[in-house]
Formats: structure tokens, C-alpha cells, sequence
């Protein structure tokens, strides 16, 4: 656990510290290996296992609804797509840092901030894609739902991630092109 810390940490400061590293959204999009190793969820759930009692959050937080219909979403313009992702996100990111406030379990609360900071890495990616017209509010597919387990929560983002997120780089591989 330590050890992984420090790594993230030695990560961070070389990202701040390199001058030229011009990484952009798209490059997340057209990098299908790059989003697979950016996923943490095993990592937490593996990290869950050194952690006693951190499955049982100190209260519920409310989670998205992930289920993803073929059909509708297809009908989706990529302004409505993006609005789903980010509304998904943004309501997971307020739940864990609401939650990792009220923790009183130390490796929970460092469970919790890994979570918290990968979900803000990909709010940033998906908030700052090129995709033409407005931001627009996500069009209600199905309610949220409450939770207090950590080993749920991890399960709902990690569904976020391989589903509407995954479907929403796909759809946005034309994009790609224009890169090379």
C-alpha cells in the first residue's frame, strides 16, 4: 500500500515536471490499452482484501444507474452521450468524497481517495473531449440507487467504465483519424 503511494506520487510529480507531455483527451480515446491500464477498480478490490471492514461504508452514497441499452444509446447524440458519462461520474465523485469525510478507517479512507482521484481523472478526460455544441444536462435513463458497500460501489464504476465510457471512446474513434 505504501509502496504504491509513493508511486503515484513520484507519477505525479514527473507529469507536473515534464514540460513537453502534451496528453489530450483524444489520446485517451484512441488508446484502447491506455484506458484498460488507467482502470484501478482490481486494484482497489485487491487492495480491499489487506483492508478489514472496509467494505461497510460509514453511510450510503448514491450511485448511478450504468445500465446501457444498444438501442437508445445509439439514438444518442455524443453531446447526450457525454452528459450520461459526466452525470454519472460527477454523482459518483460527490457519494466517495462525501463518504471519505465521515471514514474512520485509515486504509478505507486511502481506498476511498484512490477511487475519488481515478473518478477525477476520467471526469477531466470526458469533460474536456472535442465533441461540437454545448455541454447539456444527462437525459434520465433509469434512477440511481443507494449503497454503503464499497465492493458494490467498485463494481457500479468499473461497469461505468468497461460500458458507457467505453462505448462513448468507440464512438468517438473517427476522431482518430484526424490525429495521425
Amino acid at each position: 500500500m505504501a509502496l504504491s503511494r509513493i508511486l503515484l506520487l513520484l507519477l505525479c510529480v514527473v507529469s507536473f515536471e515534464v514540460p513537453n507531455a502534451k496528453t489530450r483527451p483524444i489520446d485517451f480515446v484512441c488508446n484502447a490499452h491506455a484506458r484498460r491500464n488507467m482502470n484501478n477498480v482490481k486494484d482497489l478490490e485487491v487492495s480491499m482484501v489487506d483492508c478489514s471492514g472496509s467494505d461497510q461504508l460509514p453511510s450510503s452514497l448514491q450511485i448511478p444507474c450504468v445500465r446501457i441499452l444498444k438501442a437508445s444509446w445509439d439514438h444518442k447524440s455524443l453531446q447526450q452521450k457525454r452528459a450520461e458519462v459526466r452525470g454519472a461520474l460527477g454523482l459518483l465523485l460527490d457519494g466517495v468524497g462525501r463518504v471519505r469525510k465521515e471514514t474512520k478507517l485509515s486504509c478505507q479512507s486511502s481506498l476511498l481517495e484512490r477511487l475519488e482521484h481515478g473518478i477525477t481523472n476520467y471526469l477531466h478526460i470526458v469533460t474536456k473531449l472535442d465533441i461540437k455544441g454545448d455541454l447539456t444536462d444527462p437525459i434520465p435513463g433509469c434512477p440511481s440507487q443507494q449503497s454503503r458497500s464499497l465492493t458494490q460501489v467498485l463494481q457500479l464504476y468499473g461497469r461505468l467504465l468497461r460500458g458507457k465510457l467505453e462505448w462513448l471512446s468507440l464512438d468517438l474513434r473517427d476522431s482518430c483519424l484526424d490525429q495521425r
